[in-house]
């Protein structure tokens, strides 16, 4: 911590032109105000979510989703991935857990669908990733 607060009161001193031990106090606690506002249970939650993407699978089927935008059934949806039904079971699963798929038994079928996180996120990637 003690070379975090002189790279701090370095910068401060570069911004300042003359940086006091209050301004680094000062500073430091703004940086504690922020880091509180955040929440551990809100970046709990958020971690959650991205950690659910991070599979190819489990991303592809949200992309899958999302485009069709519709319910699709499972299997329409272990058409498009190449895992076995427990991965793709384990997958969706994941996706419901972290609020990006809804699910519903329509008889002996299981019917999935985008929610509104999940294609706010992939709006979100699309827009953000382009040719660079």
């Amino acid at each position: 911590m003690a070379q975090a607060t002189d790279r701090l009161r370095r910068y401060l001193d570069d911004e300042l032109g003359e940086c006091r031990n209050e301004d680094v106090e000062r500073r430091l606690d703004e940086l504690g105000t922020l880091e509180a506002a955040l929440g551990e249970a809100q970046v709990d939650a958020e971690l959650g979510v991205l950690s659910a993407l991070s599979s190819e699978t489990r991303y592809t089927l949200v992309r899958v989703l999302v485009a069709a935008g519709e319910e699709l059934c499972v299997c329409e949806l272990h058409a498009v991935v190449d895992v076995s039904e427990s991965g793709l079971s384990h997958a969706l699963s994941t996706l419901v857990d972290a609020g990006l798929v809804d699910a519903r038994k329509d008889g002996r079928w299981k019917m999935y669908r985008a929610t509104n996180r999940a294609v706010a996120l992939v709006t979100v990637l699309e827009g953000s990733v382009g040719d660079a």
